[in-house]
């Protein structure tokens, strides 16, 4: 079907969200049994890190990791908000910087100041959403020193449901952060999928919703696709994706085409491509690219189409740049769990 339409069920017994859009799967969100990206803990610290700059903290769903802290001795309660998924068999990623976020408001403890997204750019609604913010915010008791940002999706959103929004999220800031004293406890569980979906996925589109939502041919046949390494690029050309133990390989090749623009043209497909095919299947950690073979010359129009593909992405990516050998890699954040089989 023609626009978007976001999927609410389940996939092999666990909730699950899809977005579709034109017809091609676009994003996947897939519970699983770790610790939930956004989840805030009232944690303890336990030992330190030398070298590091970071902690091991006491949780309730096991050890956590904070980086870069100092002056914090062993013992010491602390509020903290998981950040990505762990790697199998190390601690869970978390940060002393905890937000509070909805579908249109986000509530920043340690940054105050009111705020308007920069994707809404019609001043009149710029100038609308800063006075609602203003008079709301005035009288929502969020905590001293807090701060908010009104989010894209205000700008499609009644006045009514921004106010409740950040009614809601001023609320459950207050009460969080004054909940500091105690024993290890989850205090925020982070959003599932159909949480997410709504929060995040704010674009017009079609609803469907029901266990069985994702069981539609296109869409589970999309999913399926997914355990496969090998991907079929514009133009004849293909990527093999394969997770390893230490990082993402990624392998592209021309297929059949034998022109001299063959490989540009089968690493440019791949750029763009490459986003869409890591966030679908859950992978994070080092990314490793192994282009087709290419010249020298072509590699700065490969490399904008990268960051072009990357900056439209919404999970945070470093572009790290080539190796000696003519390799490209990259740093991608762990914010989804492996799909299926994956270990990075």
């Amino acid at each position: 079907m023609k626009g978007a339409e976001i999927l609410l069920g389940e996939w092999q017994g666990r909730e699950a969200a899809a977005l579709m859009r034109d017809g091609r799967l676009e994003d996947l969100l897939i519970d699983g049994d770790a610790p939930r990206p956004g989840s805030i803990y009232r944690a303890r610290t336990d030992r330190p890190v030398k070298g590091q700059g970071g902690m091991f903290l006491a949780t309730p769903d096991g050890s956590a990791f904070l980086r870069q802290v100092k002056g914090l001795a062993p013992g010491v309660p602390l509020l903290v908000q998981v950040t990505g998924y762990a790697e199998p068999g190390k601690a869970i990623p978390v940060t002393q910087r905890v937000l509070f976020k909805s579908r249109y408001a986000i509530v920043t403890p340690e940054a105050p100041g009111l705020n308007v997204s920069r994707a809404i750019r019609d001043e009149e609604i710029r100038d609308d959403l800063l006075a609602t913010a203003h008079e709301t915010w005035a009288e929502a008791g969020a905590p001293e020193g807090a701060g908010l940002i009104l989010r894209s999706a205000c700008a499609e959103a009644s006045a009514e449901e921004v106010i409740e929004d950040i009614l809601a999220m001023a609320a459950l800031a207050t009460q969080v952060l004054a909940d500091v004293e105690g024993a290890p406890e989850l205090l925020v569980e982070g959003d599932g999928p159909h949480a997410l979906a709504w929060r995040d996925w704010s674009e017009p589109a079609q609803v469907t919703e029901g266990a069985d939502a994702l069981e539609r041919d296109d869409v589970a046949g999309a999913i399926e696709a997914l355990s496969e390494p090998e991907v079929p690029l514009p133009g004849g050309g293909t990527m093999v994706v394969e997770p390893t133990k230490a990082f993402v390989a990624v392998d592209v090749n021309t297929g059949g085409d034998t022109s001299p623009a063959a490989g540009l043209k089968a690493n440019t497909a791949a750029a763009r491509e490459l986003p869409r095919q890591l966030r679908l299947r859950g992978l994070g950690g080092v990314v490793i690219l192994d282009p087709a073979p290419m010249p020298k010359k072509d590699r700065r129009g490969f490399e904008g189409s990268l960051r072009a593909a990357f900056r439209a992405d919404d999970v945070e990516t470093n572009l790290s740049g080539w190796t000696p050998l003519g390799n490209y890699e990259l740093q991608r954040k762990r914010a989804r769990l492996p799909l299926a089989g994956g270990t990075a």
